[in-house]
């Protein structure tokens, strides 16, 4: 069973003194590594494109949201990442001490979102490649490939070698939006303007802000980077400074991302009145558009970095997202065996994660099932499940760090001041409304 009387502070309290020494004096961009892995994952096609749409719908309107929204993400991994170091436990451990509900959540989450987002993020990852070399094969085929190519590079690589090239398919990302963001030739001017907190005129306007400020970088990869944290050998307090500035570069490059698009978005489709599509199909709209603009080798360069954009966040969630998976198989079964230990971070750190079966075993769930629904397209009611869930984790990890940061699981030295808390809190309740908003505007009547 999981410990729910708080003795867990003795525990987090003792990891914390014993090894909290050990570690840089300072934060250094040496260190870096785990933020650029979380920023690349939690960027994907999605955001890009809904940052596109915000900025040829409103011109630089929402500049001031996006950068909300990168400032609120950072809030929630860096308490992510405080709870790993302080405590010397997994997250999921901390969630499992909440009581069973939190496992229930967890495994039915990660099922019915792993199913259906293995295949949004091979086609994501396939579509540019179509477009590169439109000759060679469909796009599922250039899909399954993705999904191939990367089961085999996280199946047989341990967190040194992923973290390089996430952090060489990130250079290729920064170099493409801020190259676009450039060539369009942004209005200084106006951009500045659109830091001032302003909403548009228009029906909905609160909504779509919030969603803006809420889709930013979020996902499920947010709660892996404390696994990432400690998969780079971070693993107690003296660590803390260093996890801190690394995160903050993380939202940094997040908010070049966004804002670079945000510009293009602007320029390029608002002062021209022209329309994308939602979804990854409006960034090989954007392509067509860059090519009439600025030529055939303008758009090539984009849909390298738009393969870039999708890749990473593919194979980002195929290991990150496996860690966690096998950290609650792991935590399942010492409850099963009647074990009270924690799982720990130093475990992460090992590398043994990454080698065992539940981490490959959800590897190969996000994998070869959900091929299936590229041939099949997504069933109905599959995909309106997957909206819920993926619309509820958000408020559940916001919700859940304020909790756990503010108890006795978490040494005193280490619980959340009134900053974190009301940036937690404030990003909770964000999380909830948009959360609701999903949940009512789908299609229930059609669900029965």
């Amino acid at each position: 069973m999981a410990d729910t009387s708080g003795n867990a502070e003795t525990t987090g309290s003792k990891a914390a003194t014993a090894e909290g020494v050990s570690g840089p004096r300072k934060s250094s961009w040496k260190y870096i590594g785990p933020g650029i892995v979380v920023a690349a994952t939690g960027v994907g096609a999605g955001d890009l494109v809904a940052t596109l749409i915000a900025g040829s719908n409103f011109g630089y309107t929402l500049l001031w949201a996006a950068v909300i929204g990168c400032v609120v993400k950072i809030s929630l991994a860096e308490a992510a990442g405080r709870w790993h170091l302080s405590t010397g436990r997994t997250l999921f451990d901390g969630w499992a001490s909440l009581g069973r509900w939190t496992s229930w959540f967890f495994v039915v989450y990660v099922v019915i979102w792993g199913y259906v987002y293995g295949a949004a993020a091979m086609s994501s990852s396939g579509l540019p490649l179509q477009a590169l070399f439109p000759d060679v094969m469909d796009l599922k085929w250039w899909a399954i490939l993705t999904g191939l190519v990367g089961l085999v590079f996280v199946w047989f690589n341990q967190y040194a070698v992923f973290e390089k090239v996430m952090t060489v398919l990130v250079g290729v990302m920064f170099v493409v939006t801020v190259y676009l963001a450039i060539r369009v030739t942004p209005n200084l001017g106006d951009a500045f303007a659109g830091l001032l907190p302003v909403l548009p005129d228009e029906k909905d306007s609160v909504l779509n802000t919030l969603g803006l400020i809420g889709g930013v970088g979020g996902t499920i990869t947010l709660a892996a980077y404390g696994y990432w944290v400690n998969a780079k050998g971070w693993t107690n307090t003296g660590w803390m400074k260093v996890m801190r500035f690394d995160n903050r570069v993380a939202y940094a490059t997040t908010g070049i991302f966004v804002v670079a698009m945000l510009f293009v978005g602007a320029e390029l489709l608002h002062s021209a009145n022209v329309a994308i599509a939602s979804g990854d199909k409006g960034l090989i709209q954007l392509g067509d558009i860059l090519e009439d603009e600025y030529g055939t080798a303008t758009a090539k360069f984009f849909l390298i970095g738009f393969f870039a954009t999708s890749f990473t966040s593919l194979i980002g969630v195929w290991h990150g997202v496996s860690l966690m998976f096998a950290d609650f198989v792991e935590r399942y079964r010492k409850d099963r065996a009647g074990r009270e230990e924690a799982a720990s971070g130093e475990e992460v750190a090992s590398g043994a994660r990454e080698k065992s079966w539940p981490f490959r075993a959800y590897l190969l769930w996000l994998t070869f099932p959900p091929m299936i629904l590229l041939f099949e397209g997504q069933p109905f009611r599959l995909i309106i499940l997957y909206g819920v869930l993926g619309a509820a984790f958000l408020p559940f990890l916001a919700l859940t760090l304020v909790w756990l940061l503010n108890s006795s699981r978490t040494p005193a030295e280490w619980r959340s001041g009134l900053l974190s808390n009301a940036m937690l809190t404030i990003a909770g309740l964000l999380f909830v409304v948009l959360c609701v908003k999903q949940i009512w505007d789908q299609p229930w009547s059609e669900f029965f």
